[in-house]
């Protein structure tokens, strides 16, 4: 019985993943290890050697992780702040006309199926309580919690050292050796690193995580495929 209790307890237990931090992790590391070993192999595939592969893939890791950590930062920036001023717009309603506002949220509990006197005396006790108030008109009326926002520096951070991870991966084999070798150690490690990507990524959301593994795998896969023909039909082409 206290194993069941314990095993429901761990099913229900909620992890926090809407500060950003989290994805921008995930889609990082994800980005970060596909945006490098298409590129690494990519330019392999074209046999200019080994400097010139190391080389794009230190540019590759540095400009992919100053673009992913901007992009999150200005996404998450514009996100909080939108978020931000309709709290505040919110925020006014309520200060000034609570009674249409109270008459609001009345309105969607008994259209969600709460019988109207229950939904009165619910809202009533919420409306006592202005930053409860808040909070709950933010959550039904405009769809977000604002207690979970999100920081914009965070995700920008968390985009930025994830992407770098994902990226140095593949580019290991060629900051020892090159050739062949290095080529086949970039595929390893890409295939290897894509699939725990991919089974850890499944563990935190409660989806398979072999389907998710697999399907990690092959985005890599065809992402690293496609530009490594390129790499040799240029190289080819070049040489000719």
């Amino acid at each position: 019985m206290q194993e069941m209790q314990e095993t429901r307890h761990s099913e229900e237990d909620h992890r926090n993943i809407s500060g950003g931090g989290f994805r921008a992790a995930v889609f990082g590391l994800s980005d970060g290890l596909v945006t490098n070993v298409s590129l690494i192999l990519g330019v392999a595939g074209a046999h200019p050697g080994g400097p010139f592969v190391r080389l794009a893939g230190v540019a590759g890791l540095v400009a992919g992780a100053f673009s992913m950590a901007a992009g999150e930062y200005v996404s998450m920036r514009a996100q909080t702040e939108l978020m931000q001023r309709e709290l505040e717009v919110e925020r006014v309603a309520l200060r000034n006309w609570p009674s249409d506002e109270r008459d609001e949220l009345v309105a969607i509990y008994v259209n969600r199926g709460i019988r109207q006197r229950v939904a009165e005396q619910l809202v009533d006790e919420i409306m006592a309580d202005p930053e409860l108030a808040l909070e709950t008109h933010a959550r039904e009326e405009l769809g977000f919690d604002p207690r979970a926002i999100g920081s914009p520096v965070q995700a920008s951070v968390s985009s930025f050292f994830s992407f770098a991870l994902g990226a140095i991966l593949p580019l290991i084999p060629w900051l020892v050796g090159s050739g062949t070798g290095a080529t086949v150690a970039s595929v390893g490690i890409g295939a290897v690193t894509a699939l725990l990507v991919g089974f850890l990524l499944g563990a935190m959301t409660g989806r398979s995580r072999w389907k998710s593994a697999v399907r990690q795998l092959g985005v890599a896969a065809l992402a690293a495929a496609v530009t490594y023909g390129i790499g040799r039909l240029v190289g080819v082409g070049a040489g000719a």
